[in-house]
């Protein structure tokens, strides 16, 4: 047991340290690779800087390099990868072509909508999908609108310093602790998990404001991907052995609260662009990143306040897991919390 942590722990500095490096080498041997123009049809950047789109590739690379050295160490830890984890390493790497074509070419969307579609479907075949309703036709449709609404939410969010790769940290955080708490992980999905953490934790090195560079699309859609996928696996399956009832609202309580920045920053987006007959899909700057500068905040303290809103959700969630009685009432005030939040942030 003290093996297997001191060897999860050394993938995640090692993947912290590689995360630099990468990032490094791209910076210094880049001059217009991954270079876009701030002001793209589907994300408009709240920097007026054009920089490298380039933080992805660490993502990526090191999601790799982790993958590769677990399967080399194969015999001395007696693991191996199950059908779950064959089909992340397939949709993420799907998920990470997609957004180096978008950052590459600016696809057209639907072509991208077509490749997030092709990354549910992989996810389901791999038996990753959320099983609600007991009904594979309806659970299918939830989950595929879970992947993909999620890879467009992360990509949304992606439009200050810092935002996306410190919220990202905290929902893995998040998912890991309830794996931990729940009996859930092994030493194969733990080292995945904390070495996408050092990823992210090394990129922000070089994006936390002011940024020298962006994750871009790259970066996005793979996160899209591994994070719903993940979340798949270990949170969206909390259900009640007991409870007969078709629909279990206290399983849609975690997703809810271990992504309450991104989907209140959706939500927001999705419905002020509707009432103004816009495209929810069409890059503006009305995310919650922009009215919180809008009303003086330093670009810096935004990332600060929303990663401080997303961990104390966190918090949350680890006391309710703890929590034996759950009642109706429980459930209803997690929800509360969430409009509270969500209210609030329509009044700013």
């Amino acid at each position: 047991m003290v093996f297997q942590t001191a060897t999860i722990v050394f993938f995640g500095v090692i993947a912290f340290i590689s995360s630099i490096l990468i990032n490094w080498l791209l910076l210094k041997f880049s001059i217009n690779l991954g270079t876009r123009d701030n002001q793209s049809q589907n994300q408009i950047r709240w920097s007026n800087q054009t920089k490298p789109s380039l933080g992805g590739f660490s993502f990526y690379f090191v999601f790799l390099f982790c993958i590769s050295i677990v399967g080399f160490m194969n015999n001395s830890l007696d693991i191996h990868f199950n059908k779950q984890m064959i089909g992340l390493i397939i949709a993420s790497t799907l998920g990470f072509i997609i957004g180096l074509a978008d950052d590459t070419y600016n696809t057209n969307p639907l072509i991208k909508f077509m490749g997030q579609l092709t990354c549910a479907f992989i996810l389901i075949v791999s038996n990753v999908s959320i099983q609600i309703f007991d009904i594979p036709s309806l659970d299918y449709i939830i989950t595929i609108f879970w992947i993909i609404g999620l890879m467009n939410s992360i990509n949304m969010l992606d439009n200050m310093d810092g935002v996306t790769a410190s919220i990202s940290v905290s929902i893995l955080s998040g998912i890991l602790m309830i794996a931990v708490m729940s009996n859930q992980t092994n030493i194969v999905t733990s080292i995945v998990i904390l070495s996408q953490i050092g990823a992210l934790l090394g990129f922000l090195v070089y994006n936390w404001h002011p940024s020298r560079m962006y994750m871009g699309d790259t970066g996005s859609q793979f996160l899209g991907v591994f994070l719903s996928a993940i979340s798949i696996i270990f949170i969206w399956g909390n259900r009640e052995v007991n409870n007969t009832n078709f629909i279990q609202f206290k399983q849609f309580v975690f997703p809810m609260l271990l992504f309450i920045v991104p989907l209140i920053d959706t939500i927001t987006v999705t419905i002020r662009r509707m009432m103004r007959k816009q495209s929810p899909f069409v890059g503006g700057k009305d995310h919650i990143t922009h009215h919180l500068a809008y009303n003086g905040i330093k670009d810096g303290y935004v990332a600060l306040i929303l990663y401080s809103i997303n961990s104390l959700s966190i918090i949350f969630i680890y006391y309710l897991y703890q929590y034996n009685n759950w009642t109706p009432n429980v459930t209803l005030t997690c929800f509360l919390y969430f409009l509270f939040l969500f209210l609030i942030i329509q009044i700013i």
